[in-house]
């Protein structure tokens, strides 16, 4: 790979550098005879002070010069994968228009065709949503009539899929509520958190129960502005996530306190390094668990948009892993 200092250097030196030779020449040779072995050390100085000084200034002005092209890299390096926001075109110069332009057009066109991915995914979770609760309904009459061992159990294994899939559609939509582009304001409201955190516990107790986990809440008097769908899906993916991960006859709290959540575990808990990682879509923390790896990724949606930090750190317990939810 060229550089571009390199490359300056090597056209610019060389003529500056001939030039002071002929005239290091032409002064030598107008010199007196008996002052020419003065002047040419002189010359000699001069010509290492000047060729120094030409580095040094080039180096120095080409650096200057890069640096707006540095900010937009940086700029597109501390970005998420799918922050597709056009590049500030008002702040580069206006040699870098064109480039910031093109950038942007591409951004835009990738981001059109997200959208469209995101719509269709969307249209389709929501198509699907009423054929599978018919499905489950359906699958839950044949089970309750038939006792058959062979009948019960295809049943039962036909129930858990369509669950399964009931969920990864239920996701869908989720996520694609979350989107910026989705998010209704004028759907916020003032919300008791802590009854929403209560009604969601519930619908997790059978899951503990079947891992032997103690799932427990301590819930003080909560108020938030949002929207209620929404925060209730944040609410069912962090306990989801946190059961998931958390051993057979582990523990898991919810704590609610005036504008605070926190989902707290003490299974084997997320290396620092990969704390960012967990908010991307489709990534989980390893293959033995089930699920799409979406839970997280529909968290920091839903939590981006209501304003609040979503942070993850270490319990006081030093095991397992403590998730935070701050609302404004």
């Amino acid at each position: 790979m060229s550089s571009i200092r390199l490359r300056l250097l090597k056209w610019v030196i060389p003529p500056v550098l001939l030039m002071n030779l002929g005239a290091g020449a032409l002064a030598y040779t107008l010199a007196s005879p008996h002052l020419r072995e003065a002047v040419l050390r002189t010359l000699i100085l001069v010509e290492i002070v000047i060729g120094l000084g030409c580095v040094g200034l080039i180096w120095f002005s080409v650096s200057n010069g890069l640096r707006p092209l540095s900010r937009l890299r940086a700029d597109l390096n501390a970005r998420d994968g799918d922050d597709l926001a056009p590049l500030a075109a008002d702040a580069v110069p206006y040699e870098l228009e064109p480039l910031v332009s093109s950038f942007n057009g591409l951004l835009a066109k990738v981001g059109e065709g997200a959208q469209a991915r995101q719509d269709f995914l969307a249209n389709v979770a929501h198509q699907l949503r009423t054929p599978l609760a018919g499905l489950k309904t359906q699958l839950e009459w044949l089970g309750a009539r038939h006792a058959e061992p062979e009948t019960v159990q295809s049943v039962r294994l036909m129930l858990s899929a369509t669950e399964r899939m009931i969920r990864q559609t239920n996701q869908l939509l989720a996520l694609a509520r979350a989107e910026p582009q989705h998010f209704e304001k004028a759907r916020l409201e003032p919300l008791a958190l802590d009854a929403l955190v209560a009604e969601a516990v519930q619908g997790f107790v059978d899951q503990a129960t079947l891992k032997s986990i103690d799932i427990g809440f301590d819930l003080a008097p909560a108020t938030v502005t949002g929207d209620r769908f929404l925060l209730r899906d944040l609410i069912d993916n962090l306990i989801d996530n946190a059961i998931r991960y958390t051993p057979v006859h582990g523990a898991v709290t919810v704590t609610v306190r005036p504008g605070l959540l926190t989902v707290e575990d003490n299974g084997p808990g997320i290396p620092s390094a990969m704390r960012e990682q967990v908010f991307s879509r489709y990534v989980r923390l390893d293959d033995k668990t089930h699920g799409s790896g979406l839970g997280l990724a529909i968290v920091r949606d839903i939590a981006t948009v209501h304003g609040a930090k979503l942070s993850i750190s270490d319990p006081a317990s030093g095991r397992g892993v403590l998730f935070t939810v701050k609302f404004p």
